[in-house]
């Protein structure tokens, strides 16, 4: 029979690695440093050690290293697909096919693309489809894409070898008509090393078979990524899927280094397109077929696989750089105008998986806008999982990491990006948590949260991340109170601004409860001076005051932090205004939500 090759590789070869969710490694006519160099998932994913251990010859048999871990993975996987709805179900098998050797089909680079709203969504896959974006194309692909597909997970599968959520523990089960007869017979292909952790559980049968209910297979007529109808099955009696290691998801692994890699060429809607991602390995657990251990796994192979490719620079140049020209310019052309009024006239990405039905000691994951895009990815970061390791470490960035960010903060160094990823980064402790490793900890990295950052440049050049969920903003205004930070209720603090807008007349916020007290307005120069009164109710205490522009949307400066002593007797309220400062240049604004302050992480 005659094989038809795809750069080099069978067809045949292709159908047997994206059926178990490996990608085939990219093979680019040009080569690059990183091209050699891809992170080692075992080393990066040896934190699961710790919950279950494989005999170590690929069977998907060991020992249960700590059982309530494994039991609170199994009790989400089994929630989750029980709960997802209908129309998420869909979704799922959409996010579970990849391309084949003809292209009539699509993959996870097609479905998280989604993330973008739904104006430059459809505009993006019918530039990948028309061939408008052959670089984009190229590059981010999950079937051989160059960073779409640069690791593949099938080392790592084998290695810690853990069966799936839908295989039997009883190894006298039945097989459903249709399935693998042979290769996927229970009496070899059996979670029974599982099976004394599940029985007696809420989640599992008398004879400890996970509750998991198969999605079953349908045509996408939709025509959404493909022009062609695709047949969608999530592929639980092939051997490839009931024979493959459960841990880490190929398929969430190739989401993420599609997923992240966009979230990269468009900075501008990175928090969405992240959590559109998230939903994609999520609904590896709505199949049944991974577990959320899985997921997060899948995601720390993503980060690390997509930094490595930009510390490239070689790389970097030559082929994320053009590709993300390419596709901006294509975005603006086909929308007919810029970018930022093309995602402000859109409707964002949503989504709904569970009806509005909350996790297991989480929330519904309900995504409406980009603050909830943002809270969504973070909860799915540790999927609501105990620690299983030390909590309140310092910060454990690791090597690499901060260039996922040189799109979003152009204008910050190194150290300041890593800086953005250590305050918005998760606490130490949680499961595949390898704070003070050699590695570092991918795991507590929160990409949407710092992509969606308003930085302040401090005086020494340190980098203050000023709140989270917003717009991708660096702002050098400084507030100061020359007179002193402690003000008594009912009077008057003097405020000195500088690095601000000139001309710009801005309100002062004071915090915890947002109560505008009063304007200053900004000279030629970028600064402003003036006082404002603190309200006589204001409750004795620490409190913080912004600037922000006259929509209440852009904070301005890092928060000045004051001390509030009570108020005199009989003291009333009122507010207070500024007067201009001297001549010179304005600083730099953004937007973001007021009053969103997020703690620096520290040790």
């Amino acid at each position: 029979m005659r094989r038809t090759s795809l750069r080099g590789v069978t067809v045949a070869t292709v159908a047997t690695a994206l059926v178990i969710g490996s990608p085939l490694v990219a093979q680019a006519a040009t080569t690059y440093p990183s091209d050699s160099t891809p992170p080692n998932l075992i080393s990066l994913l040896n934190g699961y050690d710790q919950y279950w251990t494989s005999t170590g010859t690929n069977n998907l048999h060991g020992t249960v290293d700590d059982g309530a871990t494994l039991a609170k993975n199994d009790e989400l996987t089994s929630w989750i697909n029980q709960h997802a709805t209908k129309a998420q179900q869909f979704t799922a098998l959409q996010d579970a096919e990849y391309n084949n050797a003809t292209n009539t089909a699509y993959d996870q680079s097609f479905t998280v693309s989604q993330g973008l709203g739904d104006v430059l969504g459809k505009l993006f896959v019918k530039g990948r489809l028309d061939g408008s974006l052959p670089l984009t194309n190229a590059l981010i692909n999950s079937s051989n894409g160059t960073s779409g597909a640069y690791v593949g997970t099938g080392a790592a599968k084998a290695h810690f070898s853990y069966p799936r959520p839908y295989l039997p523990s009883d190894p006298a089960a039945t097989l459903p008509a249709g399935d693998d007869q042979v290769n996927c017979n229970p009496a070899t292909v059996n979670a029974s090393s599982l099976a004394a952790n599940r029985t007696g559980k809420a989640w599992a049968d008398a004879k400890g078979n996970l509750t998991i209910t198969r999605v079953p297979a349908t045509t996408d007529t939709t025509h959404e990524f493909s022009p062609n109808d695709v047949v969608l099955d999530a592929g639980y009696g092939q051997k490839g899927i009931c024979t493959g290691g459960s841990y880490p998801s190929g398929h969430t692994t190739t989401a993420y280094q599609a997923g992240i890699t966009l979230a990269t060429l468009v900075p501008e809607l990175a928090p969405e397109i992240l959590a559109r991602t998230s939903e994609a390995g999520n609904d590896r657990i709505v199949l049944g077929v991974h577990y959320p251990l899985d997921i997060m796994g899948g995601r720390i192979d993503g980060e690390a696989a997509l930094a490595t490719r930009w510390s490239d620079t070689q790389y970097r140049t030559q082929v994320l750089e053009p590709a993300r020209a390419e596709l901006v310019k294509y975005l603006e052309a086909q929308c007919g105008g810029t970018l930022a009024s093309c995602i402000a006239a859109e409707k964002p990405y949503t989504d709904d998986p569970y009806g509005g039905q909350a996790m297991p000691g989480g929330t519904a994951q309900v995504v409406t806008d980009r603050a909830s895009a943002v809270s969504v990815y973070h909860e799915r970061l540790t999927y609501g999982f105990a620690r299983t390791g030390v909590a309140g470490q310092a910060p454990s960035v690791p090597a690499g990491a901060s260039n996922l960010l040189l799109t979003a903060f152009p204008t910050l160094t190194d150290a300041q990006r890593t800086a953005v990823l250590a305050q918005t980064e998760i606490d130490s402790g949680y499961p595949l948590d390898q704070t003070g490793s050699a590695n570092g900890s991918w795991e507590r990295l929160d990409l949407a949260a710092a992509t969606s950052a308003t930085v302040a440049i401090q005086a020494d050049g340190s980098a203050k991340v000023l709140s989270t969920g917003g717009t991708a903003t660096v702002v050098s205004g400084v507030l100061t109170a020359p007179q002193g930070t402690t003000v008594q209720a009912g009077s008057a603090i003097a405020l000195r601004g500088t690095g601000l807008a000139a001309g710009a007349t801005l309100q002062v916020v004071l915090h915890s409860d947002p109560v505008t007290v009063g304007t200053l307005t900004v000279g030629a120069d970028g600064t402003a001076t003036g006082s404002v009164t603190i309200p006589a109710g204001t409750a004795a205490g620490s409190h913080t005051l912004d600037l922000v522009d006259a929509s209440e949307a852009s904070v301005l400066v890092s928060p000045l932090g004051i001390t509030v002593t009570a108020a005199a007797s009989g003291s009333g309220t009122t507010g207070g205004s500024g007067t201009t400062g001297g001549s010179g240049t304005a600083g730099a604004a953004g937007t973001v939500p007021v009053g969103v302050h997020l703690p620096v992480v520290s040790g």
